[in-house]
Order: structure tokens, then sequence, then C-alpha cells
């Protein structure tokens, strides 16, 4: 079976708390050399960053597609849980979905690399649905709380607002002169609720 279509990073019973920490980090390290490097980034790269040898990372990750979907399924997670924990501490819920969507925008920038990567894999299908499965419902909530604070117009879909901000993120590897975070912001700034006169 495709190891896109498995859960790579769903830690098995019993794992110590230690190892899903390491784990996380060797993760999270990947990701970034990904983000800098490209997703053919050596593996020693990734170990150096990580603090690790390059053994530990075959040992859990064999191929070097295993370790791209664990990076790609570690980042959805932690922009799923991103979004509740900016809701409850942001000033308001308009500065959560900036906040929210600025971690989103970081995400898909490695993202294209990483789908790249396992685009041509028979999983990359339910590893696109998991993508949407977590964070769509995450950028509706947010949209909802900055709709019943008064401070954007209701009417904008999560699914939308979240594909319209991908395809802004498109040609940014190609073009150093185009950053997308720009149009984003005004791409924001559509959604504000007129004042009242």
């Amino acid at each position: 079976m495709s190891t896109a279509g498995q859960p790579a990073e769903v830690p098995t019973r019993g794992k110590r708390a230690d190892a899903q920490r390491n784990q996380r980090a060797l993760l999270a390290a990947a990701a970034e050399v990904f983000a800098t490097s490209g997703i053919d980034a050596p593996i020693r790269a990734i170990a150096a960053r990580a603090g690790v040898g390059v053994g530990t990372i075959y040992r859990h990750f064999p191929a070097r597609a295993d370790l791209v979907v664990a990076v790609y399924r570690h980042q959805v997670e932690a922009c799923a849980e991103a979004g509740p924990t900016l809701l409850a501490a942001a000033d308001s819920p308009l500065a959560a979905l900036r906040q929210w969507v600025d971690l989103f925008v970081d995400f898909l920038v490695t993202k294209h690399g990483l789908a790249n990567t396992v685009q041509s894999d028979s999983g990359f299908d339910a590893l696109h649905s998991y993508f949407l499965d977590r964070l769509v419902p995450v950028c509706a909530d947010l949209l909802d709380a900055a709709v019943d604070a008064g401070e954007i117009r209701p009417g904008t879909q999560a699914y939308e607002l979240m594909r319209g901000i991908g395809n802004l993120c498109i040609g940014r590897d190609s073009d150093p002169r185009y950053d997308p975070r720009r149009l984003i912001d005004l791409l924001l700034q559509g959604l504000r609720r007129p004042p009242s006169s």
C-alpha cells in the first residue's frame, strides 16, 4: 500500500512521550530544511538540524517519500491545532484569522514541494482529502468568529478563501520579485465589513 495513504505520524499505542516529542522535532526540522533547501535536501542536513544521526531518520522513515508524507501530515496538524489557540489568544477574531493565514501560507510554501514529490503516488488523493478535512473546518471557525464579531462580511466560504490563498502562493518559488503575502493582505482587507455610517 502507498506510504502517502498511510497515517505516517499517528503514534503507536504506548509510544513514549519523549519519543513522540523527538519525532515532532525531527519533522519540524525536516520541514524547515525542505522550506529553505527544497525537497531534495540531503538527509544529513535534516539530521543536523534535528540533532540526530542520519540512521535515526532512516529508522523512522526508510524512504524519502515516507519522510515527505510525515512532514506534510505534521504541518497539517500544526496548522489545524493553531486555529483554536490563536482564536483564544488574539485580540480579535480577525487578528486570529490573519495570524492563521500567515501560518497557512508558510505551510503552503513548503506544501507545493511536498505535493510535487508525492503527487504521482496513488495515495496523494487521500493526503489531499486529509488536508481539506483538517483545515477547512478550522478556517471556517475563524471566519465565523470574525463574522460574529462584526469584523468581516458574511458569505465567504473557508474552502474558497483557502483556494484563493493557495492560488496566490503559486509562482513564489520561481520569481523572487513576487511576494504573495502582499496580495493576500489585500484579499483579507477585502473581507472587512465597511464601517457603519
